[in-house]
């Protein structure tokens, strides 16, 4: 036993030193990579939002650049990819290092538009949890219909999941903003949003996990209506947090 007690002492030491060092390693701010391209907004206004974001420094790229920051020497420098893109191209080897990022558990905020970006990439919809539809389609014997848009509409935004990290603070919302509709949910996702509104799909946002990665979409988002709404930044700031697993 003698023997046995410096070897714990020197264990719990060693123990307290690493449980130390933890906090200093979690403490610092996460780091965003901004990932936009294919869509006219309103860039200054946006950016504001994550300027404004005291827990975040982020880099703010645009397509085609972005994809080579998925690669493995580039991801060393990002915690959380927050994708407000609607692109349609991508590489084999960009599609195969955005895959790995998730396996490695990088965070992935999908917002707004960025739900029509890889229309041919099928592991995209598997990735967010949904597909959006640029066009009409047949898709397994059952008829699919262009998914709609509307702009400038005025409606209720009501907290689904209140015992989420993602919604905590929240409280229903009111919000101007563009709308979506017809698009497909995939039925293992955790709803966290939804809108009785007739023009727009029931659920809004919702979270989710793809291999090691927590995910999280937001359909909110077209304008700087959407940029100055506290519930909106809200809840975006708390989605980069659960997906970097700071919450």
């Amino acid at each position: 036993m003698k023997t046995l007690l410096p070897r714990l002492l020197t264990g719990l030491a060693l123990a307290g030193a690493f449980a130390a060092l933890a906090p200093a390693r979690a403490a610092g701010p996460i780091r965003v990579l901004l990932v936009c391209g294919g869509h006219d907004y309103q860039t200054n206004q946006f950016l504001q939002v994550f300027r404004d974001n005291p827990e975040i420094t982020f880099t703010h790229l645009t397509h085609p650049a972005a994809h080579a920051w998925l690669a493995a020497d580039k991801a060393r420098e990002w915690d959380v990819l927050v994708l407000y893109d609607m692109w349609q191209d991508i590489s084999e080897p960009a599609k195969q290092d955005f895959v790995n990022r998730l396996k490695e558990g990088k965070g992935l905020v999908v917002t707004h538009h960025a739900i029509a970006s890889y229309q041919n990439w099928p592991e995209y919809e598997r990735i967010i949890g949904a597909r959006y539809y640029l066009a009409a389609t047949n898709r397994n014997g059952v008829p699919k219909p262009r998914s709609q848009y509307q702009h400038d509409v005025r409606f209720r935004v009501e907290v689904l999941n209140r015992e989420h990290p993602v919604t905590r603070g929240l409280e229903d919302f009111d919000i101007h903003d563009e709308t979506y509709r017809l698009f497909d949910v995939a039925p293992d996702v955790t709803p966290l949003l939804g809108t009785k509104e007739p023009l727009s799909h029931p659920v809004i946002a919702w979270a989710k996990t793809y291999q090691q990665a927590r995910v999280v979409y937001l359909q909110l988002g077209h304008d700087h209506y959407a940029y100055e709404n506290p519930g909106y930044r809200r809840f975006l700031a708390n989605a980069i947090r659960w997906a970097a697993r700071r919450e």
